[in-house]
């Protein structure tokens, strides 16, 4: 099986690069230009991640900070200078190596394997979701906020579950009773609503933004 890599980093002639010299060697690549973009790719379990650490907006540290408690794999920083001080940030927020550029691919190809040989954590792989402040580890079935842990009883997961993996499609409240109560339960569509209701109230504790949105008339959607 090929090992997938996940190249981040806003130089788009150094993303070309590095995407073509991996495809070249058997990897399975994975490319984001900013930090936001190396989030979604998240959810695609990377096995091992280069990241730059000087990007506009996200920076490499905050993403890696943002990723490390749900992500196991190695994040190696990819830098055009490093300082001591430097690197003890980039270790304390989780990353596991630095390469300085500019750099030789044929060393960066065998730091690479070097981590892939000592990882001993990818069996640990959950499948992740990042929704602006959210997180969703599916496997857990846990959300957190702002890396705080949101308490959610059992159907309310599994509305969240069911919105999330389908964002920006509306579903009403009886497609979304019948998913997660199932055809034969007893009842009726009313209860979905309020679980809605309390879903809201759990996530604004942590956050203003409003992640299920209501379309009148029709039911509710993921906001992308």
């Amino acid at each position: 099986m090929k090992n997938k890599i996940l190249l981040v980093d806003d130089e788009p002639d150094i993303v070309t690069m590095l995407s073509r010299f991996f495809k070249s060697r058997g990897y399975q690549v994975l490319t984001a230009i900013n930090g936001v973009d190396g989030l979604k790719q998240i959810e695609h379990n990377p096995d091992i991640i280069l990241l730059d650490i000087n990007m506009p907006g996200l920076d490499g540290l905050e993403v890696c900070e943002r990723i490390r408690n749900h992500v196991s794999c190695p994040i190696l920083f990819l830098t055009a200078k490093i300082e001591d001080a430097d690197k003890v940030k980039g270790f304390g927020v989780g990353g596991d190596d630095y390469i300085v550029k500019p750099f030789s691919l044929v060393e960066l190809e065998a730091r690479v394997q070097a981590h892939l040989r000592r990882e001993t954590r990818h069996n640990l792989k959950t499948q992740l979701k990042f929704s602006g402040e959210l997180t969703i580890n599916f496997s857990a079935r846990c959300l957190f906020c702002k890396g705080k842990k949101v308490m959610l009883a059992k159907k309310e997961f599994d509305i969240i579950e069911l919105l999330s993996q389908n964002p920006g499609q509306v579903f009403d409240k009886e497609r979304i009773y019948e998913r997660v109560w199932g055809y034969d339960s007893e009842g009726d569509s009313s209860v979905v609503a309020e679980h809605i209701h309390r879903i809201r109230t759990k996530i604004a504790r942590y956050t203003q933004k409003t992640y299920i949105e209501t379309v009148w008339g029709c039911g509710y959607k993921w906001i992308k």
